[in-house]
């Protein structure tokens, strides 16, 4: 028989039910949320156990397949799982977990229907706590960056980056102000992990394919830079492979500045440490995450860093009934021989921990004893572009074709569904077949500027109500790491 956490006001004769409740819709939640339908269906067939999960997209994104995706690799709908579809015996709310107190076994969510409603938050009670809100991009006091900054860590923001390199290219292609060109012409990229390099690699790839359609547009007119504040990149795949990767970049006419930073980008123009100055119209920022305000918001003790101080079973330190993983979660890591280790918060730890979450909360709720989390860091792989890549996998190391190869096949195994795995391999197939798609959609991020205009309304641009800073018609980017690849 299933044990409620607490009784939430059930009718005389009626057996409590056990609400799992489980804060956001990413790696740790949705693959939580997976295991557990089928983990407890027993208990789900009696009604004894609800899962409800909160999130505020209803999809979980599958973030190592960004850089294609913004390449054209990849269909931008293959690279999100609908939850709906994958948590069928769940109940899915689309919304923000704004706070949880877990003393009173509350959260509090705004929705959509909350918001058209004007009654501002509602509470939803619980008897156990899956808390997965994820990452956020950290963000540093850069003077600029809140204005021209591009982020890489959703869907929207990849494909509004691609579109808005390709708009670049017909900025350059059709301007006579060569101040103008060589802006549009200029790209620049923060932050050397794995967003930063295979979101560089795969857009220079494209727009160097791009450019043989453009004739007055040469792969040598653009500028590709890379900012990197520490001495080397992609730290994972090692020192070696670091190195390598540095050496196909800069081989690609990629300029590669380490130990620099990022110290402004008003007025269009990318000020670094070591004093260089690039007039540009794009600055991707994807120097690092941090974790979810969400946390702050909570009765929940944190660590130094604000992330959720966790036992090694998974289970919040010290208190009952609350449970944590992936990047809001710090995990001890009981492989390690250093003292204090805690995992990475990276998506190989993420998915492997949620299996041990689900099987541990299933245990709880059954009254069996709970597994610790044990699992050795299996290595790194990072793609740099088609056949291009590096790997670090078990002590090996592969470059080259073999690296991309092995890059491709992993994160075919992992990404969910196999719905998405067909999907995927199809289009990787018939790209090898055909040629790249090479064609601009910004206008999808304004879909009713036309009728707007033809209504009466006003362009973009013009009068107070002016549209953000990137647009169709100017430059289209989102603005809000790392990690979105990587094992």
């Amino acid at each position: 028989m299933v044990k409620a956490a607490n009784s939430r006001g059930t009718t005389s004769g009626t057996s409590p039910r056990t609400r799992i409740l489980v804060v956001g819709g990413g790696y740790v939640g949705m693959y939580t949320a997976l295991r557990l339908q089928r983990k407890l269906k027993p208990e789900l067939d009696r009604g004894d156990v609800e899962i409800v999960v909160v999130t505020p997209d209803p999809y979980m994104t599958y973030q190592p397949f960004l850089p294609e995706a913004a390449a054209g690799s990849v269909s931008p709908r293959h690279v999100v799982v609908p939850l709906r579809r994958v948590l069928h015996r769940c109940t899915i709310v689309i919304g923000e977990a704004r706070a949880v107190d877990h003393a009173k076994r509350t959260a509090t969510i705004t929705t959509l229907a909350t918001e058209e409603e004007g009654t501002g938050a509602v509470d939803i009670t619980y008897d156990e706590l899956v808390i997965a809100p994820g990452s956020v991009s950290r963000a540093l006091p850069v003077p600029g960056l809140a204005d021209y900054g591009i982020g890489f860590k959703t869907v929207e923001e990849a494909i509004g980056l691609r579109n808005h390199v390709i708009e670049q290219m017909d900025i350059a292609s059709s301007t006579r102000d060569p101040a103008i060109r060589d802006a549009a012409l200029t790209f620049v990229f923060v932050g050397g992990g794995y967003a930063g390099v295979e979101a560089l690699a795969e857009l220079e790839d494209m727009a160097r394919y791009t450019a043989r359609y453009y004739h007055n547009v040469k792969p040598e007119d653009m500028k590709w830079i890379l900012v990197e504040a520490a001495g080397r990149i992609l730290p994972e795949v090692g020192e070696e492979m670091g190195r390598y990767a540095v050496r196909e970049l800069r081989a690609r006419n990629i300029d590669v500045r380490l130990e620099t930073r990022l110290e402004s980008c008003e007025d269009r123009v990318a000020v670094l440490s070591d004093g260089s100055r690039f007039p540009t119209r794009t600055v991707v920022w994807t120097a690092g995450v941090k974790p979810a305000p969400l946390l702050a918001a909570t009765d929940l003790p944190l660590n130094e860093s604000g992330r959720l101080a966790c036992t090694e079973h998974l289970t919040v330190d010290g208190v009952a009934h609350a449970w944590a993983a992936g990047d809001a979660a710090a995990v001890p890591d009981v492989t390690s021989d250093r003292p204090g280790a805690e995992c990475a918060p990276n998506a190989q730890h993420a998915v492997r921990q949620t299996k041990v979450l689900a099987e541990n909360i299933a245990a709880a709720l059954r009254g069996q004893p709970l597994h610790q989390y044990a699992h050795k860091y299996a290595g790194s792989v990072a793609s740099l572009g088609l056949h291009k890549g590096v790997a670090h996998i078990y002590g090996r190391k592969l470059k080259g074709y073999p690296a991309w190869l092995m890059h491709r096949t992993y994160h075919l195994s992992r990404v969910p569904t196999f719905n998405r795995k067909a999907r995927v391999l199809a289009e990787w197939t018939l790209a090898g077949l055909f040629k790249r798609e090479i064609v601009s959609l910004g206008s999808l991020e304004h879909p009713r500027a036309e009728f707007e205009l033809a209504a009466g309304g006003r362009r973009n641009g013009e009068g107070k109500d002016s549209s953000p800073p990137y647009s169709a018609a100017d430059e289209s980017a989102d603005s809000s790491p790392d990690g979105p690849s990587g094992t």
